[in-house]
């Protein structure tokens, strides 16, 4: 038979293999109000909230309850809208870091609305000189046309082709400048909204210091 000794030496090195691979311990008070413990999620408890408990005893964890297909499909839902909501704000982050970075003042921001609504005049301005070119060959036009005056069927048609092109080509300037108007409009919105934004973002953000300026001079001012 083993002796004392020899059984006591068998028993320490069990005790020390079971700590050396001791798991995380799942605890939970199951329907009937009794505290269940395991070394793994308790099926008796499925239905409520389990703890997962470290090898020290401190609390990793809770789980909850097992869901119906209905209520897995309601929660799946709300984690895409959350995840959904998540997204969007990273996005707006995104956007307003890009937008600092394009517009560090101000100034650069009205200097870029500036220069944008400028080449917007030139291109108009260049449509309304092409409509004073058309307004000249329409009144070269119509001298032409006085000879039939009486009678405009008489006209010859590469005349009255002149005449139709002429009106066509008016049009187009018309609306093209027509469009461009709008554009100005669309310019000067989408800065008045980037200004509104930019209003909020550039108190956020620390002044620049200048090359040169040391921090305490920084500091003073």
């Amino acid at each position: 038979m083993p002796s004392p000794i020899t059984l006591g030496l068998a028993g320490l090195a069990l005790l020390c293999g079971g700590a050396a691979v001791a798991q995380d311990i799942y605890s939970c008070v199951d329907a009937r109000g009794r505290t269940i413990t395991a070394d793994r999620p308790i099926p008796e408890c499925s239905d409520r909230t389990q703890r997962e408990l470290s090898r020290n005893g401190l609390l990793k964890r809770q789980i909850g309850p097992s869901l119906t297909a209905h209520e897995q499909a309601a929660q799946d839902e709300k984690d895409r809208q959350a995840a959904e909501i998540r997204a969007r704000e990273a996005e707006d982050k995104r956007r307003d870091r890009a937008l600092l970075l394009r517009y560090p003042t101000r100034a650069v921001h009205d200097q870029e609305r500036t220069a944008a609504l400028l080449q917007i005049d030139e291109v108009i301005k260049a449509s309304i000189k092409r409509r004073g070119e058309l307004a000249d060959q329409r009144k070269a036009i119509a001298s032409e046309l006085e000879f039939y005056a009486k009678d405009l069927s008489r006209a010859p048609a590469s005349l009255k082709r002149r005449l139709e092109e002429n009106e066509g080509s008016v049009a187009v300037q018309q609306k093209f400048i027509a469009d461009q108007e709008q554009e100005k409009k669309r310019v000067n919105l989408r800065f008045d909204e980037e200004l509104a934004k930019l209003k909020q973002l550039w108190p956020m953000v620390s002044p620049p210091i200048r090359p040169g300026a040391s921090a305490s001079k920084v500091g003073k001012n």
